[in-house]
């Protein structure tokens, strides 16, 4: 008797050797893919994230000199549309997902002790614009709502899963310079 004719056709399939690399490839083909996108997603936030810091940097800058100021820019819209001007490319567009917020203090006594009220939570109706007068102590924040895409990347690192999306922030802390005596532009808040 002929032995491949007695052997059964499970023994035979689990023999052959046809096809194994596919069948492989097949397996770690959506793990391989989502560890890809989560390494690019990261990437790109990282790349944002110094991108924010940058733009954060050059438009508190306007304000510290006065140049804000005296340019006759008084509002919210027209500092983030500043933000806007000095950020990379975004994924989602500046305008809908870009929040400033610009207070200014009396002492960094008073600074410290709003950072310990503010808490972690974002909320955009608390959101304040006072860019100051010359040497007052101002406090530049800047957000952008980064909407993750990866899934693991989104239940590890959302601030609310549900929503998949990351709240980046950048921050700059100063006291403008002695551009002149003029009162304050912009509304008072703390």
């Amino acid at each position: 008797m002929d032995k491949s004719r007695s052997t059964s056709p499970v023994r035979r399939f689990l023999r052959a050797r046809q096809g194994a690399t596919a069948v492989e490839f097949a397996l770690i083909l959506m793990p391989f893919l989502l560890l890809l996108m989560a390494i690019i997603e990261l990437s790109l936030i990282f790349v944002v994230t110094v991108g924010l810091d940058g733009a954060t940097t050059a438009a508190a800058r306007q304000i510290r000199t006065g140049s804000f100021q005296l340019s006759g820019a008084s509002t919210k819209t027209d500092f983030r549309n500043l933000v806007c001007s000095k950020l990379p490319v975004l994924p989602s567009g500046c305008d809908a997902n870009v929040f400033v917020d610009v207070r200014t203090f009396n002492t960094f006594a008073d600074l410290s002790a709003n950072f310990a009220q503010s808490g972690a939570t974002f909320v955009d109706s608390a959101t304040c614009f006072s860019p100051g007068k010359a040497r007052d102590i101002v406090l530049v924040r800047v957000y952008y709502q980064w909407p993750l895409v990866t899934p693991g990347v989104m239940m590890a690192f959302a601030d609310n899963p549900a929503t998949g999306q990351r709240m980046l922030s950048s921050a700059s802390v100063f006291r403008n310079e002695p551009y002149n005596d003029d009162p304050p532009v912009g509304a008072k808040c703390t």
